[in-house]
């Protein structure tokens, strides 16, 4: 998902410690994917369920690691997709195409008592259960959200520019296209990972990726970062075959406008590109949000997470407590901005 710029775009790692007291405005979405891909048993990929069936590893990431962030001194502030574009319509004909063919290739491997962590990982889906279950945990532990009107990432990039909040916490580089000042990747990952297929872990860290330094760099305007996610591809249009980043970047440097480049070269499909590029330039958003922490409902987050979802109750008790220390710590010293907008 999003749009591939990782060749191009200079970035650093950091420590988790740097980003304490600031505000992240999280991509929900992106965030949940990944705890859903990562969180299930490593043979089967069957994922964390609770007893009537229902998947909970999004519940397990998203207590755990948002408990983790806090600790660090990092304040989350989750953002929720709305209605997306009708030109995104294909693409995400396409995903579900591509879930299909996992989840069948995901069986087969089970069946065959075959490693099938791979194709469970492909196979992941949200649902209406897992996103409403997704708030309401967010709710009890007392940590804000934010319904956007169309994409996520895009509702991060207007907060960060409003310095409502530091950065945009996501994976993908669409945040950059939609003028985030900075784009925080691994945040919900870092600590130790495993290799893909290999018996070996690594190290990962945040990378903080800061969009003036990519146009310094780049020698670019935004509106030229957007042509070179068109020429790519995004999640809203078809790139043109054989043209990778650096090409892209070629191209974008020789013909500047996207007046220019649409008389150079032909993108596939039909998807109106000046729709696209006019969207990452001036997407929706709302003003209408609030970034001021709750207190935890702890025994309600108790009994939601043990109770009704069959977790560990001496495990919940403890992250409960955690939760329930920071915000009672942190208040009586009145970090401002925390505990209101």
């Amino acid at each position: 998902m999003g749009v591939k710029l990782a060749e191009l775009i200079p970035s650093k790692e950091i420590e988790l410690i740097e980003l304490s007291g600031k505000k992240i405005a999280i991509d929900a979405f992106n965030t949940i994917y990944q705890f859903l891909s990562i969180i299930r048993d490593r043979m089967t990929g069957e994922p964390l369920k609770d007893h009537y069936g229902n998947v909970t590893s999004h519940l397990s990431g998203l207590l755990y690691r948002t408990v983790n962030l806090l600790e660090a001194g990092i304040f989350p502030v989750f953002v929720f997709d709305g209605k997306y574009p009708e030109f995104k319509k294909k693409t995400i004909e396409e995903r579900e195409k591509i879930r299909e063919e996992a989840r069948q290739k995901w069986e087969e491997a089970v069946r065959k008592g075959e490693r099938a962590m791979k194709y469970a990982q492909a196979a992941s889906k949200m649902d209406e259960n897992i996103l409403n279950s997704s708030k309401e945990i967010l709710e009890l532990m007392g940590i804000p959200w934010v319904q956007a009107p169309s994409e996520g990432e895009a509702q991060c990039s207007h907060m960060c520019r409003k310095n409502d909040v530091f950065a945009t916490g996501s994976q993908d580089g669409d945040s950059l296209l939609f003028g985030s000042p900075r784009l925080v990747r691994n945040l919900s990952i870092s600590g130790r990972k495993k290799v893909p297929n290999k018996e070996v872990y690594v190290d990962v860290k945040p990378q903080l990726i800061e969009l003036e330094n990519v146009l310094k760099t780049l020698g670019l305007t935004r509106e030229q970062l957007v042509m070179i996610g068109l020429l790519i591809g995004t999640d809203y249009n078809e790139g043109i075959r054989s043209v990778g980043p650096k090409t892209a970047l070629k191209l974008v440097k020789e013909h500047k406008t996207l007046d220019k480049l649409l008389t150079a070269v032909e993108f596939p499909g039909e998807i109106d590109i000046e729709r696209v590029y006019n969207f990452f330039l001036n997407p929706p958003y709302t003003d209408q949000y609030k970034l001021r922490m709750n207190e935890p409902n702890a025994d309600e987050l108790i009994e939601f997470m043990v109770d009704k979802h069959d977790f560990s109750r001496e495990r919940i008790e403890k992250a409960v407590e955690k939760l329930a220390t920071f915000y009672s710590k942190d208040k009586q010293v009145s970090l401002k901005g925390w505990f209101g907008k």
